[in-house]
């Protein structure tokens, strides 16, 4: 379970929802997550970050469990988890208690990267479903390089090339502000690796191979201990 960090700021709402997060910490997630979204559709209180924040927490949790997992209602709770992520994150523009939940962000970067990828690297047929993945990240983790990379390439690989521009665009601009891939979090460091390789190899089959070895320069200093980008950083050098 992700460590629940209680925020010294707006200490109004946190107490407001100390409910939830008994709830979520007794491990009551049904109980939890049917009191949440009565929060999210309740007049008064449908602005407020926090319920849905809970409702992506539960959700993730409970995809974990193979209870859950065999009840239909819940057979999606990884990619609803996701969905409630991005609906948070909407509600939380100014991140005011967003990096008080870092180790869940982690957690759940952990698994919408492995799933999109999976889909990614299984070709054509899994790339709608990998483009869905990545738009859930940069949804509710804009900052995050590699979800804006990957997205891209997921685009480009769906004959949508000026939305891939775009996000191009978009992963540059998160690069520079999180200051390098050395400051990026281990979690966004891996997504990262992944995806300039990925991003070698579709410039590179487009015939641009100045394009692809510019993409591995941009991983150097941080990935040239690890042998697979190190094997790939030699194929266009």
């Amino acid at each position: 379970m992700a460590f629940l960090a209680l925020t010294t700021t707006s200490r109004a709402q946190e107490k407001q929802y100390d409910d939830l997060l008994v709830k979520y910490v007794d491990e009551k997630y049904e109980d939890c997550l049917a009191k949440a979204e009565r929060y999210t559709q309740n007049d008064n209180t449908k602005r407020d970050p926090l319920p849905y924040l809970y409702m992506s927490m539960c959700l993730f949790e409970m995809s974990k469990i193979p209870k859950y997992q065999e009840m239909d209602d819940y057979k999606k709770a990884d990619r609803d988890a996701l969905k409630w992520a991005e609906k948070y994150r909407k509600k939380d523009k100014n991140k005011e208690f967003f990096n008080n939940y870092e180790d869940y962000w982690s957690e759940l970067n952990t698994m919408a990267q492995e799933s999109g990828m999976n889909e990614y690297e299984s070709g054509p047929k899994g790339m709608s479903k990998a483009r869905r993945y990545f738009d859930s990240m940069t949804g509710y983790y804009p900052e995050n390089p590699g979800g804006w990379m990957m997205l891209a390439l997921t685009q480009y690989q769906s004959n949508l090339a000026k939305d891939g521009d775009e996000s191009i665009v978009k992963y540059k601009e998160a690069l520079e502000a999180a200051g390098g891939i050395a400051l990026l979090p281990e979690d966004q460091k891996k997504l990262m690796k992944a995806g300039l390789i990925h991003y070698a190899e579709y410039l590179d089959g487009k015939g641009d191979k100045s394009g692809a070895r510019a993409a591995m320069e941009t991983g150097k200093d941080a990935f040239m201990d690890d042998a697979e980008f190190k094997g790939a950083y030699e194929e266009y050098h």
